[in-house]
């Protein structure tokens, strides 16, 4: 009788929890469940910066990419997924499932021209009722971390934080130095580094894919492990300037010495023995006024392999650091319920960093050196430029900034719970990503306010259900500066604008002209007219803004740098204005003519 008793002094106290257990069980109940119970997968997007259709290994490349070639192995690679022809709209599709016009992301703002400046679309930063990837799974009961490149927004209240990301270690720039904290071109005044929104700090030991998987890890353990997690990580690999550890490139000694013809053939050939394009298939035509390998002086092709070569070990170290990412997740037991999507933003960097007497002057003042004794290393600006860009790009014709097929067909790898090995030859867009992957999770588009996505979800043809997500008379279309494609069945129109292109309308047959080498508008232009009157809908439909006569990016992105550096640099805002304002005239035909004397006069 004794025990009874005991307990007697203590009811009060108990009488007074009573209400709080009841409480806590309620909600016990009304959660999500949570740890072990909760089966829903994980997900991991990997996002490279500038890399072509063939530059990874499951898709023919010369690089080393065991881990992301793993993935592709276990799961489903896609050889016709299109992408825009640069990086921020990209981005802004791929996070939102929204065409990048109502995003408010049409383009990037190096490029930007006045006209456009702040109209619907043209924000240069995600716009209200636009909501992310990040958005929708965090309320959903996801955890939601980034590190990486982001390039949505300049401001702190624009970073990812302000877009669903619980944590983030952000790149507001369009790119930055890969060993060091400063910035790359002379448009940004340092590299503007955002965590959680504030600006941050860069390690002394850094190195953008080694720290990007540290930081993701990081978050990771600082984050509840109860929950399910969403990690988009977007890396710099292998945006300029190119950089890699030595140990990477020596992998490649010699392999580029041959040149960029003689790459152009073997990937051209590779992608017929791979299937990614028909056999017989025509060459894809280099753009014009291209430099012949054997034109150039010995040290200079040896210079430009070694640039290859950094090229290659820039994206081996990315997939070593993933594969770092890969063992973390392996030891936790989360590995096997992650899904991986692995994808670039638009095809190889064309931009030259020797043809531009304001970037040599940029070069000057802050350090950097494009042919050091040992490329690739602190201080090292490195770029591939248009051939060696042109040759990754193979089969596709011509690079990012257009929407030629080697501007906008990229990898695309999707792996983990329910998805089948498999490989994807039927269409996809950028826009699709978000709503297959919230598809695959459960999780209905429509469960939060916001604009509705404009992307399919790709999973009835991942699990068999469907052989296309896309009717044969259903068109797909981008549009970045007036840089254009929409596709119809086997058919393709695409517009390129200057400095390279003429801004005119071409048409293709894909199925047969994979390389875009015969124009068909002359010969068929019924199919052209009607494939044009698709793009005039998708155009009023999204919002696209007419570029101004004239309209040369060149030409544009050295306005928008000396407006900066004015900015910037206010005390010198008559001389430098008038200075670079000057350079890039013309469409930067005499600055090349200059630079050209010059090389001639060294040469002599």
């Amino acid at each position: 009788m004794g025990a009874p008793r005991a307990w007697l002094p203590r009811l009060p106290r108990l009488r007074r929890l009573l209400p709080v257990l009841a409480l806590a069980l309620l909600a016990g109940a009304a959660a999500p469940a949570r740890g072990p119970t909760d089966k829903r997968p994980n997900v991991v997007i990997i996002l490279a910066d500038d890399v072509a259709l063939m530059d990874l290994g499951a898709y023919g490349g010369e690089a080393r990419t065991p881990h992301i070639d793993a993935l592709a192995t276990r799961g489903a690679l896609f050889t016709q997924y299109r992408a825009s022809p640069l990086c921020s709209p990209s981005r802004a599709m791929l996070l939102t499932g929204i065409d990048a016009h109502l995003t408010g992301v049409a383009t990037i703002p190096e490029v930007l021209p006045a006209a456009q400046r702040g109209k619907p679309g043209y924000a240069m930063a995600l716009e209200p009722g636009v909501l992310t990837l990040a958005d929708r799974l965090r309320a959903a009961g996801y955890r939601t971390i980034m590190a990486g490149k982001w390039h949505l927004g300049e401001e702190a209240g624009q970073m990812p934080q302000a877009h669903g990301f619980e944590r983030s270690f952000a790149l507001a720039a369009s790119g930055a130095d890969n060993w060091e904290d400063r910035s790359y071109l002379p448009y940004y005044k340092d590299a503007p580094w955002f965590e959680d929104g504030a600006e941050a700090e860069l390690p002394k030991d850094f190195y953008s894919s080694r720290f990007i998987v540290d930081t993701a890890i990081r978050y990771l353990a600082e984050t509840d492990q109860d929950k399910p997690f969403f990690a988009y990580l977007p890396f710099q690999a292998v945006h300029i300037p190119v950089q890699a550890p030595q140990e990477f490139i020596d992998h490649y000694k010699g392999r580029y010495d041959a040149g960029w013809e003689v790459l152009r053939q073997q990937r051209h050939a590779r992608a017929q023995a791979l299937g990614l394009i028909p056999q017989g298939a025509p060459l894809a035509a280099l753009p014009p006024q291209f430099r012949a390998w054997n034109s150039l002086p010995v040290p200079d092709r040896a210079l430009y392999a070694e640039r290859m070569a950094v090229n290659a070990a820039m994206l081996e170290a990315m997939d070593f650091h993933v594969g770092r990412l890969i063992a973390h997740l392996k030891a936790e037991g989360r590995y096997d319920n992650t899904v991986f999507i692995v994808s670039s933003d638009n095809g190889p960097e064309p931009s030259r960093g020797d043809d531009s007497l304001s970037l040599a002057a940029f070069h000057r003042l802050t350090g950097y050196d494009i042919a050091p004794a040992k490329p690739g290393g602190p201080g090292y600006w490195g770029f591939i430029g248009p051939e060696w860009a042109a040759a990754a790009a193979t089969p596709g014709a011509w690079f990012k900034f257009y929407a030629t097929e080697g501007g906008i067909r990229v990898p695309l790898i999707m792996a983990g719970p329910g998805i089948a090995p498999q490989r994807v030859t039927s269409p996809a867009m950028v826009t699709d990503v978000a709503p297959t992957l919230l598809d695959r999770i459960g999780v209905d588009p429509a469960a939060l306010p916001g604009k509705p996505m404009t992307g399919r979800s790709l999973m009835p043809v991942l699990t068999g259900l469907a052989e296309s997500a896309y009717g044969p008379d259903e068109a797909r279309a981008v549009e970045v500066s007036g840089n254009s494609a929409l596709y119809l069945g086997d058919y393709k129109i695409t517009r390129s604008m200057p400095p390279v292109g003429d801004g005119q309308w071409r048409l293709y047959n894909l199925a047969r002209d994979p390389g875009e080498t015969t124009d068909l508008s002359a010969r068929e232009p019924a199919v052209k007219a009607r494939l044009l009157a698709a793009y005039d809908a998708y155009a009023a439909q999204v919002g696209v803004l007419p570029m101004p006569e004239g309209y040369d990016s060149q030409v544009q992105v050295g306005r928008n740098i000396a407006a900066r550096l004015l900015g910037h640099y206010p005390w010198a805002s008559a001389a430098l204005g008038a200075l670079l304002l000057g350079l890039v005239g013309a469409g930067g035909l005499g600055l090349r003519r200059l630079l050209r004397r010059r090389r001639r006069g060294r040469n002599a």
